[in-house]
């Protein structure tokens, strides 16, 4: 699909994917479901927000989501992440007490996380969009075979990546990268669901200490 809006060393990277039927399919599928009046998110301009905001060369970490937030005015592109208005989501407040008895940073008010990703920290949800009000609704249109070319290409044609994967979904995608060329830190899901047991991973501090080895600048979380 040539018309795909999305960040010129991701389009140039990823250009084969774009031409697969199954991508040409999934496009069509969210084209229905717009005639159809659904509500999807999030908005199209933000669909690859992630992208957008860290290209190729820029990706120094890797965080995998699962879906968007089905919600009105929460999904933005980014996992884990809302914009600034909006009710900081439980599983983001774990992450942040996470970073405070981490790395001492003060909790912040809001949710927005979009300064992660101008550092370098690739913000990647498996699934890109999402029904209103039905989570998962599009596990089957596509978006994971897309994503995973995603996660094996990086693997492919970069070294030295850092890979947060956080709860057993996100832990399913270690099978695609080659842990000789990268780094996985693994831990549970940061939602109360996984009764805390997220807290104390340290992986800020840990995935700064790797950036460093590497003597690559370090994510101001």
């Amino acid at each position: 699909m040539a018309n795909v809006k999305i960040e010129s060393s991701w389009k140039a990277l990823l250009s084969e994917e774009f031409t697969k039927p199954y991508f040409e399919t999934l496009v069509n599928q969210l084209k229905q479901d717009k005639q159809a009046g659904k509500t999807i998110y999030p908005e199209g301009k933000e669909i690859f927000k992630a992208f957008e905001l860290t290209p190729v060369e820029k990706t120094k970490v890797v965080l995998i989501g699962q879906d968007p937030y089905h919600n009105p005015g929460q999904a933005m592109g980014l996992c884990f992440s809302v914009p600034q208005f909006e009710k900081v989501p439980a599983s983001l407040r774990n992450i942040y007490k996470e970073l405070n008895t981490d790395v001492g940073k003060e909790i912040p008010t809001h949710g927005d996380l979009s300064h992660w990703a101008d550092q370098g920290v690739l913000m990647l949800n498996a699934i890109l969009t999402v029904e209103h009000n039905s989570p998962g609704s599009h596990r089957k249109y596509g978006w994971q075979q897309f994503t995973d070319s995603v996660i094996t290409t990086l693997s492919e044609n970069t070294s030295g990546l850092v890979f947060l994967l956080w709860g057993n979904y996100a832990k399913s995608k270690q099978t695609l990268i080659d842990d000789t060329k990268h780094h996985l830190l693994m831990a549970a899901h940061p939602s109360p669901l996984a009764r805390f047991g997220f807290i104390g991973c340290q992986h800020f501090s840990k995935c700064n200490s790797i950036l460093l080895e590497q003597n690559k600048t370090p994510i101001e979380w």
